[in-house]
């Protein structure tokens, strides 16, 4: 019925409207006594096969939804309800920005795909920490972080830290995010340097915490070999203890989409079928070259449940989805999870 009827009406209006509907919609029907119990109940999958320990962490199951939804920690427990064993929010700044010009978000429906520039919108950090401290996680959370738009890359490790610190206490894991294309000379801290100084820094302040909390690494599906090879060896130097793999991809090889319409929708980060290939290459890539050492939550182009049982063969102790829920439906999750039950 989504596929069919829900799913073409939604996509009448503009991806962005859609997302704010959807964020309000879903805080409105779950305060309706009786609702969670029965989404849980239509979505979601008990089995222990389902269960994974990633990093310390236990989780229900390895399904989780990708930063970029709820941005600012407004939905994770609505979503749990949904299957989700945990949900990455962000990518949090530490002061709230409004991102770049809309329109920033578009659909690529022949290839199933979407594209944006959104350019970490949030209302900063303080606010997502606010909303778990206010509304206690029925699910593990993960904090991606990142860096205001307007701050230099010679000041970005201060913006890291503030939102590091700001989260610890309310957050299962991180996600450092270097990786995305639409924030201005972003992708430039993933070198060798900048790279190994957030990391090593975040790492520092770490321990001399009570409670260790994982720091993953999220990476651009854009990487060359060599600098796969320069992360796996930059995750091993500084112990960081794994990796996101991949973000959107800046490529627009091989769609089926119209050049014109492609050329109109100009830049921005590319997500969903098109990218599956490129994240399981590099899941792959890392896990074979670390020789299975570095844990990695795998992401990208996970349009059906083959993809995600290809994902978690490749390497992936953990996936997670975004543009495939959009596409696929509520029902998504609990179709993967009742797959790998049987496979």
């Amino acid at each position: 019925m989504y596929k069919f009827i829900i799913r073409p009406i939604l996509f009448l209006l503009q991806p962005e409207t859609i997302h704010h509907l959807i964020v309000n919609i879903l805080r409105f029907v779950f305060k309706i006594p009786g609702i969670s119990f029965f989404v849980k109940t239509l979505y979601c999958v008990k089995n222990d096969k389902l269960k994974t320990e990633f990093l310390g962490m236990s989780f229900d199951n390895p399904i989780g939804f990708a930063a970029g939804f709820d941005k600012n920690a407004e939905i994770y427990n609505e979503f749990a309800n949904f299957g989700f064993s945990f949900i990455e929010i962000g990518t949090v700044t530490p002061i709230a920005q409004a991102g770049n010009p809309k329109p920033r978000s578009f659909r690529l429906p022949k290839d199933s795909a979407l594209i944006n520039r959104m350019g970490f919108n949030n209302k900063g950090v303080i606010y997502a920490a606010k909303q778990l401290k206010k509304h206690n996680p029925k699910l593990i959370i993960g904090g991606n972080i990142g860096k205001n738009t307007e701050t230099p890359n010679s000041k970005a490790i201060d913006d890291y830290v503030y939102c590091f610190k700001e989260l610890y206490d309310y957050v299962n894991y991180f996600a450092v995010n270097v990786s995305c294309p639409n924030i201005k000379d972003l992708r430039e801290l993933q070198d060798r340097e900048s790279l190994t100084n957030i990391l090593n820094t975040l790492i520092e302040i770490r321990a001399k915490l009570p409670i260790k909390k994982p720091i993953l690494l999220k990476i651009s599906p854009d990487l060359n070999n060599n600098q796969l090879d320069e992360v796996i060896d930059i995750i091993k130097t500084t112990g960081t203890d794994g990796i996101v793999a991949v973000n959107t991809t800046v490529s627009r090889d091989n769609l089926i989409s119209s050049e014109k319409k492609i050329k109109n929708i100009d830049n921005g980060g590319l997500s969903g079928k098109p990218l599956s290939k490129r994240s399981t290459e590099i899941i792959r890539y890392i896990n074979h070259n670390s020789n299975g050492t570095i844990p990695i939550i795998g992401v990208g182009g996970i349009m059906s449940v083959e993809d995600a049982i290809e994902k978690i063969h490749a390497g992936a102790s953990l996936i997670q989805l975004y543009t495939g829920f959009i596409y696929e439906g509520p029902g998504f999750v609990k179709k993967i999870n009742k797959a790998l039950i049987n496979k």
